[in-house]
């Protein structure tokens, strides 16, 4: 089969920031012409694409404009936030969208994979409940109880989400997931809050003609519902991870299509819960730039073309942590780069994003070492030794 496979193919990028920056480069190893989308200029995936188009990616007459006028052979989205019921329409012309438009409709909001997830195929999920008002999530957080947790149905990188201790803290959680909600929809969903041991990333390789495959799990850590730091192999029975793969087949087999899917889980001492999923590179396998011999936009590019994935070789415990801006600046520069990349086995990647605001995403600290202690901890001093000013 793979035989008969050709190479270029033309592939359009919706969604253009690092981890589509990951996947051009990936893509153009092998000789891919990459159309890189977003709404604003200059994002990381453009610095590397063939050529870049910003649009707002929720209109429908956007996104016809820009596939009229360069024919991609694949669509593959980045990021939540686009007009689902179009990428339907574009499948239905003969165009193949990533893993498929079904599938990215299911996980543009949360309350969509949750229902499925939970509801149709029985798969074990936090108690949750939505909400469209204050008045219904004041509500809802009595019914599930407290602590809870609350976050917009559609959103990115954590935006919205907050930890709810008591009635008081509700409508401060509403407004707060209200403005950090992506597209154009006011609904929350509220969770039980989970008490577990480990949250993980189960990396799921869905491919058209072989079978579903996994790397091995990451362990991360998130603040203000964004991921800070990720680890692997995270250190979880292989009864656990057995589950956690038995899951993520089952949901991913129900989404169809082909590519890289972020199922994530919350590890109790005696559950595996599923959590969330992302039908692309996740944010937490950016420590597989450093730890696999094939990383996670590499695995992602393979999958969707049909090429095959011989074998995942984890070369060494190791660890990512984030480096994160602390002020707005529309001009900036990064000192301590140089402290940090003297260390053994440390590599920072800088993702060319043009401005900076507080906690946004800058860069990323990759580490490897003897244990996945002692991997975090260099990758946590790197980033630390890398600061940003402003330029």
């Amino acid at each position: 089969m793979s035989s008969s496979i050709k190479l270029p193919k033309k592939l359009m990028l919706l969604g253009a920031g690092e981890l589509g920056k990951e996947f051009v480069i990936a893509a153009q190893r092998l000789g891919n012409y990459v159309i890189a989308v977003d709404r604003y200029e200059n994002a990381p995936a453009m610095q590397v694409a063939d050529c870049a188009e910003v649009i707002s990616m929720l209109s429908a007459d956007d996104l016809e404009a820009v596939v009229s006028k360069h024919q991609p052979d694949l669509i593959i989205p980045e990021i939540e936030a686009i007009r689902t019921e179009k990428l339907v329409e574009f499948e239905q012309r003969g165009i193949t969208v990533i893993p498929t438009a079904a599938a990215t409709n299911y996980t543009m909001n949360r309350d969509r994979i949750r229902e499925l997830a939970h509801t149709q195929l029985g798969v074990r999920t936090a108690k949750y409940a939505y909400a469209s008002t204050l008045g219904e999530l004041i509500t809802a957080a009595e019914e599930i109880g407290f602590p809870n947790v609350v976050k917009p149905v559609m959103s990115s990188s954590g935006k919205g989400q907050s930890v709810v201790s008591e009635k008081g803290d509700i409508e401060k959680a509403w407004n707060y997931a209200i403005e950090g909600s992506r597209g154009d929809t006011q609904k929350v969903i509220i969770e039980e809050f989970i008490d577990f041991e480990i949250e993980i990333t189960l990396l799921t390789i869905k491919q058209w003609h072989a079978p579903t495959i996994y790397c091995p799990p990451i362990g991360h850590r998130q603040e203000r519902g964004d991921y800070q730091e990720s680890w692997q192999p995270a250190e979880i029975s292989p009864e656990k991870i057995l589950a956690a793969e038995e899951i993520a087949k089952k949901v991913t087999d129900a989404l169809g299509g082909a590519g890289i899917f972020g199922v994530e889980f919350f590890i109790t001492k005696d559950e595996v819960i599923f959590s969330e999923l992302s039908p692309r590179p996740h944010d937490t396998g950016m420590v597989t730039l450093i730890s696999q011999n094939l990383n996670e936009f590499e695995l992602h590019l393979r999958a969707i073309l049909g090429l095959p994935i011989p074998n995942i070789e984890l070369f060494a415990p190791s660890a990512s942590a984030v480096i994160l801006a602390s002020a707005k600046s529309e001009a900036i520069s990064f000192v301590g780069v140089a402290e940090a990349l003297s260390e053994k086995d440390v590599d920072i990647k800088l993702f060319g994003k043009p401005t900076s605001h507080p906690f946004r995403r800058m860069g990323v600290a990759l580490a490897k070492a003897n244990t996945t202690q002692e991997a975090r901890a260099k990758a946590i001093k790197a980033a630390n030794q890398v600061r940003i000013i402003s330029s």
